[in-house]
């Protein structure tokens, strides 16, 4: 539908000018399209129970909370900031849709240990290969991050990745060991800036799903039986961190954590503090 097609290109020009990142652009302009599918593209029919009609659609499909969340604000900034459809379609309390953010689960992260870290890596042939997970779990670095570094971000002298662009478009510096300043020096030394750090055989830098099969082959072949993730690596490190008596608000500041709350899981998943309850039995 053209008129359809139209409020999608109005939304990615409106997302464009406010600068938001081109994967939230991307996943917004997917929502709204799923969300205007659902409805014909008829936009008068839009109010607050049809969009909990479609919530609980989404919710019965299985969708996670995230996935949920991701599209209540997708359409919340269509209806406030496209449409302008008023919430008693009235014109009065114009944009406001008071639906809350659906509640996800309390899971704690999979975090390995240090022990644990040392087997993937021991298996892992390639030397390309092996560098990219010890650098993401030495400099607590999402997979977005990793594939995505330049060889300009880097700095042997002082140790620290300048991240441009990082989550939530806000830079940050974390570091990394001194032990992978030889293997980063070699990769960086016939290279220009703007270089992909990690390049693919097709050239152009690696694809996160790459990234994220590199690791699953790591985790089979060392044999442990952890649910682990590419993630896993960042939680870890962070945890280990803490464990090392790290003080949480720089490594909120490190894993560029917005709130302290999100920083504050590892709390919960420490090894030393469990260690030191003793059980009553």
């Amino acid at each position: 539908m053209v008129q359809m097609q139209n409020y999608l290109l109005s939304l990615e020009r409106e997302l464009r000018q406010r600068n938001y990142s081109p994967k939230t652009l991307r996943a917004y302009v997917t929502c709204v399209r799923y969300f205007l599918e659902y409805i014909g593209g008829d936009i008068s029919i839009i109010n607050r129970e049809k969009i909990i009609d479609y919530v609980l659609l989404l919710q019965k499909q299985g969708k996670a909370p995230k996935t949920v969340n991701l599209y209540k604000e997708a359409i919340k900034f269509f209806v406030n900031n496209i449409v302008h459809i008023s919430s008693d379609g009235k014109g009065q309390d114009r944009g406001m849709f008071d639906i809350k953010l659906s509640k996800a689960p309390n899971k704690l992260p999979s975090v390995l240990s240090r022990q644990e870290i040392e087997q993937i890596l021991s298996v892992v042939d390639n030397k390309k290969h092996r560098l990219l997970l010890a650098l993401s779990y030495g400099s607590w670095l999402r997979v977005s991050e990793v594939v995505h570094l330049r060889v300009k971000n880097f700095d042997l002298e002082s140790l620290t990745i300048h991240l441009q662009w990082a989550k939530w478009q806000k830079d940050r510096i974390t570091l990394f060991s001194d032990k992978l300043r030889s293997d980063i020096g070699q990769i960086i030394t016939f290279k220009n800036g703007d270089d992909y750090f990690f390049e693919s055989e097709r050239g152009g830098g690696l694809t996160t799903r790459t990234a994220q099969i590199i690791f699953a082959s790591a985790l089979k072949r060392s044999g442990i039986k952890k649910e682990a993730t590419f993630h896993s690596l960042r939680h870890s490190f962070a945890t280990h961190l803490l464990e090392n008596g790290t003080d949480i608000r720089y490594i909120q500041e490190l894993l560029g954590h917005a709130n302290i709350r999100t920083t504050q899981i590892y709390t919960k998943v420490m090894k030393n503090t469990l260690i030191q309850i003793k059980s009553p039995l």
